[in-house]
């Protein structure tokens, strides 16, 4: 049954352990080891030798391995996820990724024995039956045969993450987790994202003084924020090294299915259309009444009154989209509600943000959200319900072949969103309400576009100036920050000196080092596909759900063509920038008309 208190809504981890908690977490990683220690002991040293029935029972085997490790894995982290002041929740966290980590060490041999086999063998290998769901997967793994090191060298690598970049990662999370802000009329402090919320306020005391006690917050753990980057940056700058990767975002390209080169020339697309947020920033500027905007003013509502939009009402508009679009899409998405698949309110302790985190097939994925009642956070329901349409329909793909590369992950996300935000948008029923929603979208295309990228130039500064001047200082690093923004935002916003520091809370810098771009890249492809539903109509409803159920078993290029989009075409990241320019001139005209009418 659906809940419809916000401070109800709290997901059920219990189906990944099978109802025994942490001691079902346990058991799993335990039957996991002894399963990987048998594999290598039946596997190990024989690649070369193994033929194609061997090959599928062996893929079945790691499956149920995977599986194993999965559940005890996702089971403590979503648990950590919402509540990292339990020290039993940290305890747990890291019990279960040094167990882990002990299971991949026992399975490294797979992968680089495979790799190593040469081509012809490998093709003959693959041509046989039972690999339906592995067989890309396999193709993939081979794409790293250049730089995959011996294996006892992987096996250290492996383990000493645990207490290398893993342990640096969990200290940032805990470090920005823990964040309290002080801002002025409230009797407590807030967490981060509820102070950040609040630079949506019409107010501009309100901002204004918002991030001044967001800034503030940040100073004490700044220095230390600063060394968890610095060691991250050249513990990737060892790896890329010892593996002898080109650049530094070479590694995320090769994960994300993408070359170096088309990566360069979606960074370089967005980049030759800066004008597109200074435009949208002058443009605000007028309608705030100011000569310019500050960057504490950026995310600032156009209306003068906020619009709450309570749980059950969010519910109701995001799931009335979906069935619009397709009543199967509907029905899928109302399983997150009615069998506690989201974890909604925010809470003391609890992570910032919101993410879905796919889990594994034969269970189901999770949503967690911040949700504080703004219009903004009705299509964060929606983006997030959005991947776990992506991963629910996916999951026949299996463990190895559900998940698409970073740079395809944001297609349902967006493309949901941006039926949430058609609907409404039809549902505003004022030329100011029309103009707030408008603003609303063509900020959301800035931040998920235009912001990424400027982030990614951010983070190619920082991980070069390690990489040749050595340890940077805290100074350095918000020279550096001031400079991307600067680049994208030009004489349109004035960045203030609390700013600086604001690079500091961002986690995918230290977890994921040159994730970002995939969601410009994500963003550009899903409303290309979008435009393919408007030009198709329904017609088009067949294809969106083979291209969501098909998960990551085929490259971005066959998954694209099947919304007939084709990726090797230098004009696909321009056609996107058009679309986004579009969006800004629908805006454009909306103010127009707001302004006429007042």
């Amino acid at each position: 049954m659906t809940v419809t208190d916000l401070q109800d809504v709290a997901w059920d981890l219990d189906p990944l352990v099978e109802g025994r908690g942490e001691a079902g977490a346990d058991r799993m990683l335990d039957e996991a080891d002894e399963l990987a220690a048998a594999f290598a002991q039946q596997y190990a040293g024989r690649m070369s030798d193994i033929d194609g029935a061997e090959l599928a029972a062996a893929m079945r085997d790691l499956e149920r391995i995977s599986d194993l490790v999965g559940r005890a894995g996702n089971y403590a982290h979503l648990r950590f996820s919402v509540d990292t002041d339990d020290p039993a929740n940290g305890a747990l966290l890291a019990r279960v990724n040094e167990k882990a980590t002990a299971v991949e060490t026992k399975l490294l041999f797979f992968e680089l024995e495979w790799a190593a086999l040469d081509d012809e063998r490998a093709e003959e290998l693959l041509a046989n039956g039972g690999l339906e769901t592995s067989r890309h997967h396999l193709r993939t793994i081979r794409r790293y045969r250049p730089y995959l090191l011996s294996e006892p060298e992987e096996k250290i690598l492996t383990e000493k993450a645990v207490s290398g970049r893993d342990a640096w990662t969990r200290l940032f999370s805990e470090q920005t987790s823990a964040l309290q802000v002080k801002v002025p009329d409230e009797d407590q402090p807030v967490k981060l994202d509820v102070a950040l919320a609040r630079l949506m306020s019409p107010d501009r005391d309100v901002r204004r003084t918002t991030a001044e006690a967001v800034t503030a917050a940040l100073e004490p753990g700044l220095r230390t924020r600063g060394y968890v980057y610095n060691t991250i940056a050249q513990d990737k700058a060892t790896d890329d090294r010892l593996r002898g990767y080109p650049s530094w975002i070479s590694s995320r390209n090769l994960s994300n299915e993408a070359s170096d080169e088309s990566v360069e020339a979606l960074v370089e697309a967005v980049r030759s259309n800066y004008d597109l947020p200074q435009r949208w920033y002058r443009l605000k500027a007028q309608l705030l009444g100011l000569d310019r905007i500050a960057d504490y003013d950026r995310m600032a509502a156009i209306e003068t009154e906020e619009v709450s939009v309570e749980w059950p009402e969010a519910t109701d508009i995001v799931l009335t989209s979906f069935h619009e679009f397709s009543p199967a899409l509907h029905d899928t998405a109302k399983r997150f509600f009615d069998e506690r698949w989201i974890d909604a309110p925010v809470r003391p302790g609890k992570r910032g943000g919101a993410f879905c985190a796919y889990t594994v097939p034969s269970v189901h994925p999770y949503v967690m959200l911040n949700y504080t009642s703004r219009r903004r956070d009705v299509l964060t329901l929606a983006h997030e319900l959005g991947h776990g349409m992506h991963a629910a329909l996916a999951q026949p793909r299996g463990v190895f072949e559900q998940h698409t590369p970073l740079t395809l992950a944001e297609t349902a996300s967006v493309f949901g969103e941006t039926l949430v935000f058609r609907r409404l948008l039809e549902a505003a029923d004022t030329p100011a309400s029309r103009l707030s929603l408008l603003a609303e979208n063509i900020e959301g295309s800035i931040a998920t576009v235009f912001r990424q990228v400027a982030m990614n130039r951010f983070e190619d500064l920082v991980h070069t100036t390690r990489r040749t001047e050595g340890e940077l200082s805290v100074e350095t690093f918000g020279a550096h920050w001031e400079q991307s923004q600067t680049e994208m935002l030009g004489d349109s916003v004035e960045i203030t000196e609390g700013y600086r520091t604001w690079w500091s809370y961002v986690p995918h810098f230290i977890g994921t080092p040159g994730y970002v771009y995939a969601y410009a890249y994500g963003q550009l492809l899903a409303l290309s596909v979008y435009g393919r539903y408007l030009e198709e109509g329904e017609s088009f409803v067949p294809r969106y759900i083979e291209l969501l159920s098909a998960g990551g078993s085929r490259s971005p290029e066959e998954l694209a063509a099947i919304a007939g989009l084709d990726l090797t075409d230098p004009e696909f990241w321009n056609n996107g920038l058009r679309l986004v320019r579009d969006q800004l001139e629908d805006a454009e005209q909306a103010a127009a008309e707001v302004t006429s009418a007042g």
